[in-house]
């Protein structure tokens, strides 16, 4: 009876064993298809990041509906700042005309979507020709739990703290300036940065700035940089910081989209 139960036992087990590995081999043939075709379809130069996210997947493809897929792609050329990040997370993916391995060109209904576009302080920073230029989260944000106020970590738009040394201002002086986020332009694409203020004490370049000097110093930070569309040409609905990145981020609900629409400019 022992030996019977053992041998009933190692059965289930390599049963198990088998299923979970035929569905994780199931799921990188996925994510690599379906990376593939993003690349091949919105003009990346290299394949992006893909998850199909949700154990097991071979139901969900089987089913024809995705619980959640994540595309990310580092290092995208950008007409203006160079290079950008671009992010997109998809909630409740219907795959009818699409198929497991989703086809390029079919029209893929989703129930959520998030899109991200993402800058870093560099880029940022020879953009608004301050080259030492680091981006952080106002400090009342930067004990969250998150490290920030969005689901997706992204802080408020409010009092950024941009340290840099503003030479264009005339001031050779690391400082710490407070700054706003907003968007603006057709179909609001332009970033729009707005400094409030000199920032000083723990946490900051701690520098104070000649009356004098203040107004060319603040105008040093106060920039418009255009061209910021969100992958699948979602709107904006925040703006804000992670880490040391600058973050664009639209959510929307009901869309039909198609991989094409990954990469907008």
């Amino acid at each position: 009876m022992r030996k019977l139960l053992i041998g009933l036992g190692a059965t289930a087990l390599i049963v198990i064993v088998g299923a979970v590995g035929a569905d994780f081999g199931a799921t990188i043939y996925a994510e690599y298809r379906l990376s593939r075709a993003v690349r091949n379809t919105a003009g990346l130069n290299w394949d992006p990041s893909v998850a199909i996210l949700g154990f097991p997947v071979i139901p969900q493809a089987m089913g024809r509906h995705y619980e959640e897929v994540e595309i990310k792609a580092n290092g995208v050329d950008h007409p203006v700042t160079g290079k950008a990040s671009l992010e997109a997370t998809l909630h409740s993916i219907d795959l009818t005309d699409a198929s497991w391995l989703v086809r390029p060109g079919a029209k893929l209904p989703v129930g959520k979507l998030e899109s991200r576009i993402i800058v870093n302080s560099r880029h940022i920073g020879r953009f608004m020709r301050i080259n030492d230029l680091m981006v952080e989260a106002p400090p009342k944000e930067t004990n969250d739990a998150t490290g920030g106020t969005t689901e997706s970590g992204i802080s408020g738009n409010r009092g950024l703290v941009f340290s840099g040394t503003p030479r264009s201002a005339g001031f050779d002086k690391r400082v710490s300036v407070a700054v706003d986020l907003s968007m603006a332009g057709p179909d609001d694409t332009t970033l729009v940065f707005t400094p409030t203020g000199i920032l000083t004490g723990a946490g900051t370049a701690d520098q104070e700035v000649p009356d004098d000097k203040l107004d060319a110093v603040l105008g040093a930070f106060s920039s418009s940089l255009p061209e910021q569309k969100l992958p699948f040409a979602v709107a904006p609905t925040s703006e804000g910081v992670r880490g040391s990145d600058v973050i664009i981020e639209g959510i929307t609900e009901g869309v039909t989209i198609t991989l094409d629409g990954f990469r907008q400019s």
